[in-house]
């Protein structure tokens, strides 16, 4: 059980670190003008990241690495069932949950009970690295259920299961900077990650773009399944971001956000 004791310390680790890099990366190399106020979106954000910790570390006693553990004890999933080499697993157990994470997303789209809970997520009226843990307590809820299901169903290790959470939210906070990479890299580094550029695409006002590019991690999915988008027809510097139903900061505070899922306007 060590690998569940370390578990805590190896993300938060991971996401301060990430989190410094990318934020010390934007203010060197911003890819676009902030629109509105950076404090108060800041204040948001990290508050809901707060608030999401907390919920998780009192409703949830089981996390999808335990959850792992679990399977791997009573012989649970289809890799505990069909064994293949640790290497394997370890690769195979990180691309099927990144499979499941953009399936997830998908659906978070196109359903509408659950858009309702996603849209928190697209009203952030910039884009950049605290975009990406502004997630609504609830959808943080039905994620992790997703995941445990998954892990039960597949039976990845632990360690597999682990390093996918740090990618996770590492790439999230990558893809959702507001960094500008050469053009070159950011064309080389998409035939295989979501880049910055590929992931804000996601977030325009234009629906049919942000029913697009829905990974979070690995870019294939998007390809694979033609909801790939290059680029945004107005260009990264003249595209408008966020929903086009919520565009005053008055209603983008901290308690307006957490209410948002309850108020019916599309």
């Amino acid at each position: 059980m060590d690998i569940l004791a370390q578990e805590p310390f190896i993300r938060v680790g991971s996401f301060v670190l990430i989190f410094a890099a990318m934020a010390f990366a934007e203010r060197r190399s911003p890819r676009r003008n902030l629109s509105v106020s950076k404090k108060s979106r800041w204040f948001a954000n990290l508050a809901i990241t707060l608030i999401n910790a907390l919920i998780l570390r009192v409703l949830m006693p089981v996390v999808p690495v335990g959850m792992a553990l679990i399977c791997s004890e009573r012989g649970w999933g289809l890799l505990n069932a069909y064994p293949v080499p640790s290497w394997a697993s370890l690769v195979l157990g990180v691309i099927f949950l990144d499979f499941v994470i953009y399936l997830q997303h998908v659906l978070f789209h196109n359903i509408p009970l659950f858009w309702y809970i996603h849209r928190m997520h697209h009203t952030d009226l910039d884009v950049d690295v605290t975009t990406g843990f502004r997630f609504h307590p609830l959808e943080i809820l039905l994620s992790l259920g997703i995941k445990l299901v998954a892990v039960a169903a597949f039976g990845p290790p632990a360690a597999a299961v682990l390093l996918f959470e740090v990618l996770l939210n590492g790439t999230s906070m990558f893809n959702h900077g507001n960094l500008l990479l050469p053009e070159k890299l950011d064309r080389l580094l998409r035939l295989l990650v979501v880049t910055p550029d590929m992931h804000r695409v996601h977030h325009s006002v234009i629906i049919r773009e942000r029913n697009s590019n829905y990974g979070f991690n690995l870019s294939w999915w998007d390809r694979l399944l033609r909801t790939y988008q290059s680029q945004p027809a107005k260009g990264h510097e003249g595209m408008t971001i966020g929903l086009a139903r919520f565009r005053k900061p008055e209603e983008l505070t901290l308690g307006k956000l957490l209410k948002m899922p309850f108020n019916g306007r599309y």
